[in-house]
């Protein structure tokens, strides 16, 4: 029987020694005082004293492995902590893992952007093998896509899941931590090979309007036409469609899912890469998405608010439940423009995935940008939800 071992902890205290002492006891108590990782996440408004971070865990556990970052929000037990200073923390006994920290740096070269410090296959990856990767970068010194491009060739197949520190207005004011050390810049990482199996929920906090199209014409992220049409009068028939609700919602922001798998019968949620309409040329009917589309992609335009973005989260987490049943813990990294920023009232996020799943260890952060997989890729995201949940290998199915 596995003996996979998940606890959380988080601490509210204008000092950061004295939350740090109060979420490390808290793990102890829980039987964690000697945990394979930790996931650390502290308040940005801590300053300096972040630098102490990971020699003050050392002082209280035996952790072998630590890695987290900085945030302006933070997420711990059943509360979202917005504009407050506090430590959170969701330890974990990994004891069939194999734990592999990393640090990245990006440079740049004649050839592009360098990714330098991802580890490198011992053997040849497999589609179906046990891997994750979780990363946190600081988003002054962090280039996501260049670093999605590299694990795609490195470690195909394997969900990239974390997100960029936030808070900070200035380059070096983030922290990220791993084991010993906090940095002021580039990216830390964690490749968990076997172990628990994570599987994972992206709610990029849309809905679908409007019926289907094929991309019929599109050069990078410029779509000429849509099902045979030029793509603006498609646009334009869509919203004509829209209540007057909804109509005021695209106003704000229309967006336009572009499916992520062609070999399917239907779409749903989950099923699409969400990229906004950035604008319109009437002279040729185009549309400018913030995203690069091929021509025979499936797409459906979307759009999004506080009411949609709560069915879309409650609906993808109560699909993981029938799927694959209870998971024994979670990490949550939330966009900085969700929270009170999105929704009327305080703790949604955290709150909403206890409702589908009560009583489970939950630590995470709001980022300035998510990674997360939608299909087979990765992705870095905006104004989503990405949720990690770790099930055990044993127990691991639908209720």
């Amino acid at each position: 029987m596995s003996t996979t071992r998940f606890a959380a902890a988080c601490a509210e205290d204008e000092v950061l020694a004295a939350a740090v002492e109060r979420c490390c006891r808290r793990l102890c108590e829980q039987g964690l005082d000697q945990p394979d990782v930790v996931f650390a996440f502290a308040s940005t408004g801590y300053g300096d004293d972040l630098d102490r971070l990971p020699g003050r865990i050392c002082e209280h556990l035996a952790a072998r492995h630590l890695v987290g970052c900085s945030a302006e929000m933070l997420i711990g037990g059943s509360c979202e902590y917005e504009g407050r200073p506090v430590v959170s923390m969701l330890g974990a006994c990994l004891p069939t893992a194999r734990l592999r920290p990393f640090r990245l740096e990006f440079s740049q070269t004649a050839d592009g952007i360098m990714v330098s410090g991802l580890p490198e296959p011992e053997f040849p990856a497999e589609a179906d093998a046990n891997v994750t990767a979780f990363v946190f970068g600081d988003p002054f010194s962090t280039v996501p896509g260049s670093l999605i491009e590299r694990l795609a060739v490195e470690w195909p197949g394997v969900p990239l899941l974390g997100g960029m520190a936030s808070g900070a207005v200035m380059p070096g004011d983030h922290r990220l931590f791993s084991n010993e050390e906090a940095y002021r810049g580039g990216a830390v990482g964690l490749l968990v090979e076997g172990g628990p199996i994570v599987r994972t929920v992206v709610s990029q906090g849309c809905r679908p309007v409007g019926p289907h199209f094929v991309v019929t014409a599109a050069e990078n992220n410029v779509i000429f036409e849509l099902g045979g049409k030029p793509a603006l009068q498609q646009c334009q028939a869509v919203f004509e469609t829209l209540s007057p609700a909804d109509r005021m919602i695209a106003r704000q922001g229309f967006h336009l899912g572009i499916a992520m798998s062609e070999y399917r019968d239907r779409f749903e949620r989950g099923d699409f890469l969400i990229a906004n309409v950035l604008g319109a040329d009437r002279r040729n009917q185009a549309i400018a998405i913030g995203s690069t589309v091929r021509v025979g992609q499936t797409v459906r335009f979307h759009v999004r608010d506080a009411e949609t973005a709560d069915e879309d989260l409650r609906s993808l987490l109560q699909r993981h439940r029938q799927e694959s049943g209870r998971p024994e813990a979670a990490l949550i990294v939330s966009c900085n423009g969700r929270g009170t920023r999105m929704f009327p009232q305080p703790h949604h996020d955290v709150q909403t995935l206890l409702d589908v799943h009560p009583e489970i260890p939950v630590a995470g952060l709001f980022a300035q940008g998510e990674f997360g997989p939608v299909g087979e890729r990765n992705y870095i995201h905006g104004f989503t939800a990405v949720i990690a949940l770790f099930h055990d290998q044993e127990r691991s199915s639908g209720e």
